[in-house]
């Protein structure tokens, strides 16, 4: 009889490469990777997923339209910076159905006709699923154009770079303090070297040597002033990223806006499972062996992470501050330069995006220079103040 409830595929193709690897193991990022972004099956490559009231979490982009108008009094700014340009182009990575784009291509022409005359908009987008979706949302945007990585994008002397709640999403290694070392968490079958197959036999996390020399560093330098079985994250794929951001052909501003915070924040003592969940249909949970390719997994962005891997590749700090500071900030911005509608929708959708207790305080806006002085986008006191919060 054929079984009722199949395993889907991706799920198959975990425990096959699972069983297929020398130890019987694969480290936790390698894992995640197949779980979000294998093609054709992993949880952001199976098209367009709702978000929202319908879908497995909200976002910033789903509270409404202000917050790309805010993002857009921020590309004004960043170009008025750079001496108003006759070109300026927005560069958006993880910009799922293009929606963010469009609420910030509108608020550039509500904002100021001219700024928004001389914008282009690139969008870096490998899924051709998810560049068809953009597409459809666009389709009233002349200038925007499509890359599938950061090293395709054009060159661009002033530009503003933006990705919101692109970084959570990047894999992680899962690292364990066992009293005398720091050990990695890796996913084998359960029980051991059992064949997979549609009866979705179980997966289980094991305990193993660190798989990288890079975690034996970053580990290194945590110390071992943790309890035993202390948990937590490692992301090497964000380094990989801001290097890869760096040697980009643009210069201007860098925007990252996540869910995250410092470094002595996350690995606090006291943080003793890490930061590491799923989100299936609005609940979170540390399943994140269940429903593989099917729910969402995400983990805290470790910011002071990025901003030293920035640092090291010459980029420079402009601020870091919480999310609802810094869109209180743009909006009182954007009401100085024109009258904005204070209907009950607008004022519901600010009290989203900056209440502490909604998306206010988790969430952080970083901002990085890259080819131009950071003093040139906010006051030197805007950077310290940052540095401080970041522990550097």
């Amino acid at each position: 009889m054929a079984n009722a409830n199949p395993v889907p595929s991706a799920q198959v193709l975990i425990r096959n490469r699972i069983a297929a690897a020398a130890a019987g193991r694969l480290p936790w990022a390698e894992v995640m990777q197949i779980a979000l972004y294998e093609p054709g099956m992993g949880y952001y490559r199976q098209g367009v997923r709702k978000i929202g009231r319908e879908g497995d979490f909200y976002t910033s982009v789903s509270a409404g339209p202000l917050f790309g108008q805010l993002l857009a009094e921020q590309a004004r700014q960043v170009w008025a910076a750079m001496g108003r340009p006759d070109e300026f182009t927005l560069i958006e990575q993880g910009a799922h159905d293009g929606t963010l784009a469009r609420d910030v291509l509108v608020g550039c022409q509500e904002l100021d006709p001219d700024f928004a005359g001389i914008v282009r908009y690139v969008l870096i987008e490998p899924d051709t699923g998810l560049r068809e979706a953009q597409q459809s949302t666009l389709a009233q945007h002349a200038r925007v154009t499509w890359v599938s990585e950061l090293a395709g994008l054009p060159s661009s002397p002033a530009a503003l770079f933006l990705c919101n709640e692109l970084l959570d999403a990047f894999p992680v290694h899962r690292v364990r303090w066992d009293g005398s070392a720091w050990r990695e968490l890796w996913v084998a079958l359960d029980p051991p070297g059992d064949a997979p197959s549609s009866a979705k036999p179980p997966l289980q996390f094991v305990e193993a040597e660190l798989s990288h020399a890079a975690l034996e560093a970053r580990t290194a330098a945590l110390g071992t002033a943790f309890p035993t079985g202390y948990t937590t994250e490692i992301c090497l794929a964000v380094d990989a990223w801001v290097e890869s951001l760096a040697a980009a052909p643009f210069a201007g501003a860098v925007l990252v806006l996540d869910y995250g915070m410092p470094d002595t924040e996350y690995y606090a003592p006291g943080r003793t499972d890490g930061t590491l969940r799923r989100y299936f249909h609005h609940r979170m949970d540390d399943k994140v062996l269940d429903d593989l390719c099917e729910a969402d997994l995400t983990a805290d962005v470790n910011f002071t992470c990025v901003v030293k891997t920035a640092e090291k590749t010459g980029l420079e700090l402009a601020s870091f501050i919480e999310q609802g500071r810094y869109l209180t900030k743009l909006f009182a911005d954007t009401l100085s330069s024109r009258p904005m509608s204070m209907d009950a929708a607008t004022k519901r959708q600010f009290h989203t995006l900056t209440h502490p207790g909604i998306l206010g305080r988790n969430f952080h806006a970083l901002l990085l220079a890259k080819g131009v002085p950071a003093a040139r986008f906010l006051p030197p006191n805007e950077q310290e103040a940052g540095r401080r919060r970041l522990g550097l």
